[in-house]
């Protein structure tokens, strides 16, 4: 009998422990950038790809991946080739972004906030500004 008490009590623990295991990360959702809020790309956009700490320059600089991001040449490499003006959700370069679906581990993530600002500017038209 106290075996079989044992035995129970054994599995019992194991079920509880194994149960708790989680395997998907639950994603935070990207919040809308309010409509009078503006999004320059030089302004806003640029600065988020040479952040100290989180430079997507380093690789993106014209010789080792596309696109190049560096100043003066991001946006003609951005747009229109990873842009979908006027949907960023199923752009390419959003999609791709550190903290979204980057194809390398790039060793950071872009915020929710930064990743709905370039999502915010995708969707306005992706203008020069």
């Amino acid at each position: 009998m106290k075996k079989r008490l044992q035995i129970i009590l054994v599995s019992s623990l194991c079920l509880l422990f194994l149960s708790c295991y989680y395997d998907q990360i639950v994603e935070e959702e990207i919040p809308d950038i309010p409509i009078d809020q503006p999004i320059s790309f030089g302004d806003d956009i640029l600065p988020l790809f040479s952040i100290d700490g989180r430079d997507c320059t380093t690789c993106h600089d014209g010789r080792i991946a596309n696109p190049d991001l560096t100043e003066g040449n991001a946006y003609n490499a951005i747009v229109p080739e990873y842009v979908i003006l006027g949907d960023g959700e199923n752009s390419e370069f959003f999609k791709n972004l550190p903290g979204n679906e980057h194809p390398v581990e790039a060793g950071f993530s872009l915020t929710t906030d930064e990743i709905a600002l370039i999502k915010g500017w995708i969707d306005r038209g992706a203008e020069n500004n």
